[in-house]
């Protein structure tokens, strides 16, 4: 049984036990009724919270961040093994027998002299394990339910490694003009508009791409930059007595360019 007493330094294996019994029997009515999917959503934003804490900086939110998603590790573990399909063990056995495998310049006989040589390994293994044998197979084993820049990303790096590539951003930046154009005349017809603007925005990150910028950072940044100058115009608005539902556009633009300057 798990020991409540206060002072007590808890494990891996406590944590297994409690979500173990917030499951069974008497324990949670909440914890009991939840499935892989009803959890799903839970796992992401623990995820994205834990990137957060990374971002920050912050070691001791960070170490509680971590926590919450070695929870949500835990509880997908927990219903597998209601079910009698595989444990903790299993899961922990299967990726030691992983990093063992994709590792061979540490744990075989394999070379590595840099980074770029453990990576390719790695991905070389990777495709052998998973039966990939085009880039086809290997551009529809990215993860679909990534952000989509950063799936657009990853597939046109793969289409990189057989040559199917602009040599830099000058071509990526071509297309991103071609694509525009397509865009426009897609919404002046109404047609494939969705479509369109799907081409425009994977150009857009194929760029990022060459210019080794990361299209969710940037996007991400872009996003703040925005709330601190929508709040400078909230702000302004408020000194001069002004409510922003009863502004017009162009005297909310004005102060908003205000907020560009300074901002």
């Amino acid at each position: 049984m798990v020991d409540s007493q206060c002072g007590k330094s808890y494990t891996v294996e406590d944590l297994r036990e409690i979500v173990a019994l917030l499951r069974a029997p008497g324990g949670c009515p909440w914890d009991r009724e939840q499935t892989h999917e009803s959890i799903r959503r839970n796992f992401l934003e623990e995820t994205y919270e834990a990137c957060e804490a990374i971002d920050s900086g912050d070691s001791a939110l960070l170490c509680e961040e971590l926590g919450d998603v070695l929870l949500q590790i835990m509880f997908h573990t927990q219903i597998e093994a209601e079910q009698g399909r595989f444990t903790l063990d299993d899961v922990t056995d299967a990726i030691c027998r992983k990093l063992i495998y994709r590792h061979p310049h540490v744990f075989g006989n394999r070379v590595a002299n840099d980074s770029g040589e453990a990576l390719a390994n790695w991905d070389e293994l990777k495709r052998q394990e998973k039966q990939q044998e085009t880039v086809t197979e290997a551009m529809e084993g990215v993860a679909k339910s990534l952000p989509a820049t950063w799936r657009a990303e990853k597939i046109q790096a793969k289409a990189r490694k057989v040559g199917f590539d602009w040599p830099d951003a000058a071509g990526a930046l071509h297309k991103i003009d071609e694509e525009l154009a397509e865009f426009k005349e897609a919404i002046q017809s109404g047609t494939g508009v969705r479509e369109e603007l799907g081409d425009l925005l994977f150009s857009v990150v194929n760029a990022a791409r060459l210019l080794d910028i990361d299209p969710e950072e940037a996007l991400h940044a872009t996003s703040d930059k925005f709330i601190r100058r929508f709040a400078y115009l909230e702000q302004a608005a408020a000194e001069q007595g002004q409510a922003l539902p009863d502004m017009t556009l162009d005297e909310m633009e004005a102060l908003y360019q205000a907020g560009k300057e300074r901002l």
